[in-house]
């Protein structure tokens, strides 16, 4: 009687990829190795037809339907597949994007790093705020002093047409020119004025240039007068029509001409 034995089946097939399983033994002996070849043969035919058309050979289990089922699942793949592409391609604009804003903020923190380091700080503005008090000061007291001497001028002059004794007139002429040097002593705030103003002016520009340096990292003037607030001239009373001395090229004064040609 010829030897039973559990014999092995081709189930399961997904994607292509037959799977094998073993039926239960029950400690009957293994196939012969001519009985195995047989059977591996039997597989590779079956995964050959699930790859092309089905098989027909016997013993095969692909169908329609799973074909079907299979070509579908392929297709859902694609798809799926296609919208991450898309989705990846926008987060890669995304990060280009979110890579130039930190860029800007980066060379923005830099910028006022600087400004706060060399113009910003406590000692930098209180010496441009000491050197424009300087500034004031030396002013006023120069104007002092001119007038002083111009005033003591005008009173010896007066005098001298008066006096009629030689030395009187020598002394009263000695007060002149003593007063007129005290002018001229005077006028030299002017070169101190200059080197003081000088310094405000370089730091004034210092700071004007990073400014435009951030202006320019975020677009230029024209982005910034898109987002700027309007000026609002809130001063009230007197303090409302005080615009200080017109410089030259101001537009919107009136010239000395035309309040003369008012007067006249």
């Amino acid at each position: 009687m010829p030897v039973q034995r559990k014999r092995f089946r081709v189930e399961n097939i997904h994607h292509g990829s037959p799977v094998i399983e073993e039926i239960e033994h029950s400690g009957e002996p293994m196939p012969h190795h001519s009985e195995i070849m047989s059977e591996l043969r039997a597989i590779r035919a079956q995964m050959a037809g699930s790859h092309g058309q089905p098989a027909a050979a016997a013993g095969s289990n692909v169908t329609s339907s799973n074909m079907a089922a299979m070509s579908q699942e392929v297709s859902e793949m694609q798809s799926t597949l296609e919208t991450y592409r898309a989705q990846i391609e926008q987060c890669e604009k995304l990060k280009i994007e979110l890579d130039l804003i930190h860029e800007a903020i980066s060379r923005t923190k830099q910028e006022i790093a600087v400004l706060h380091g060399k113009s910003f700080n406590g000692a930098e503005m209180a010496k441009v705020t000491g050197e424009l008090g300087a500034v004031v000061g030396g002013t006023e007291q120069a104007t002092q002093q001119i007038l002083e001497a111009a005033e003591a001028i005008d009173q010896a002059a007066s005098a001298l047409g008066k006096v009629q004794s030689a030395d009187q007139q020598a002394r009263l002429s000695e007060d002149i020119l003593e007063k007129v040097v005290a002018i001229f002593e005077a006028c030299n705030f002017q070169d101190l004025t200059g080197q003081r103003i000088s310094k405000v002016m370089n730091t004034m520009k210092f700071i004007e240039h990073h400014i435009n340096v951030m202006m320019d990292i975020w677009g230029g003037v024209d982005a910034i007068k898109a987002v700027s607030p309007g000026i609002v001239d809130d001063r009230v009373g007197d303090a409302r029509l005080l615009n200080g001395p017109k410089l030259d090229g101001d537009q919107g004064h009136a010239s000395q001409d035309d309040i003369d040609a008012l007067f006249g």
